[in-house]
C-alpha cells in the first residue's frame, strides 16, 4: 500500500479568462520512508503539489491521500488536525519568530499537538544543544533552518514537506542541511518530500517526479541514490 497516492489531481485558479491550471491530471504514488524530490522549474506546479500534500490546499478535482487518509475529502477541522499530527513543514525562510529563541520556538509544537517532543532534545538532534537561548537574529542561516527542521521533528511527524529549503542558503550550508534531511528518512522512516529547481538534490533522492507546466514528466525510481556529501556541488 502507497504512503502517498495522488489520482488524476487538477488544481485550477481563477475562472473564465483568468483561469490558470496549477497541476493538470497529477497522479503519482510514494511509498512510506521514501526520500522524495520534485523538480521543476518555476511554474511547474511542484509547490502547489507540496501545499495539497500539506493540507495547505485543496485540488478542484481527483484525490489526495496520505497514510490512509483521504486528505482531500477533510473539512476544516479534520485538516487542521492532520497538518498538526501527520505532517512537518521545513520552509526556504524559516519561518521563525524573531522575539523567541530557538527553543521557544521549536517548543510552539506544544500549542499544536500533545505529542510534540522536547524542544531541548530536538534542538539536539540537529547539532544546536547549546544554541537554545539565541535569538534567530543570533543564528546563521544554517543555524536557523536548522532549528526549523527541529522545529518540524518535534511533532513527530510521519511526512516531512519541505520547500527549497536549502534556497536561501550557501552551498556549503545548504549541503550541512540536506545531510540531516537524508539522516532523518534513513534513520527513521520518515518520508520525506522536498520541491526544487537543484538537479543536484535530485542525485540523492530515492524517487525524482519531475513536473513541467503543471504535468508529470517523469516518475523515477533513482536506483542507487547518493549519500549528500558524494555529490560534487
Amino acid at each position: 500500500m502507497s504512503f502517498i497516492e495522488l489520482k488524476d489531481v487538477v488544481r485550477v485558479y481563477g475562472s473564465g479568462s483568468a483561469e490558470q491550471v496549477a497541476c493538470d491530471h497529477v497522479s503519482f504514488e510514494i511509498g512510506k520512508g521514501e526520500f522524495v524530490v520534485i523538480l521543476g522549474p518555476s511554474g511547474a506546479g511542484k509547490s502547489t503539489v507540496l501545499n495539497m500534500l500539506g493540507g495547505m490546499d485543496r485540488p478542484t478535482k481527483g484525490t489526495v491521500m496520505v497514510n490512509g487518509q483521504e486528505v482531500s475529502s477533510m473539512n476544516d477541522r479534520q485538516m487542521s488536525a492532520y497538518r498538526a499530527g501527520t505532517v512537518g513543514f521545513i520552509f526556504q525562510f524559516y519561518n521563525l519568530l524573531p522575539s523567541l529563541t530557538a527553543r521557544e520556538n521549536v517548543a510552539l509544537t506544544r500549542s499544536i499537538t500533545s505529542r510534540a517532543k522536547d524542544p531541548g532534545e530536538m534542538l539536539a538532534a540537529v547539532g544546536l544543544a547549546e544554541h537554545g537561548n539565541k535569538f534567530p537574529s543570533e543564528l546563521s542561516g544554517g543555524e536557523q533552518q536548522r532549528v526549523s527542521i527541529a522545529r518540524a521533528l518535534a511533532k513527530d511527524p510521519a511526512l516531512i514537506l519541505g520547500d527549497e529549503p536549502t534556497g536561501a542558503l550557501d552551498s556549503e550550508t545548504g549541503i550541512l542541511v540536506l545531510e540531516l534531511i537524508q539522516k532523518i528518512c534513513r534513520e527513521q522512516g520518515t518520508t520525506v518530500v522536498l520541491v526544487t529547481h537543484n538537479a543536484d538534490i535530485a542525485r540523492c533522492a530515492d524517487r525524482v517526479i519531475r513536473m513541467k507546466s503543471g504535468r508529470i514528466t517523469e516518475n523515477v525510481i533513482n536506483p542507487s541514490p547518493l549519500d549528500v556529501k558524494e555529490v560534487v556541488w
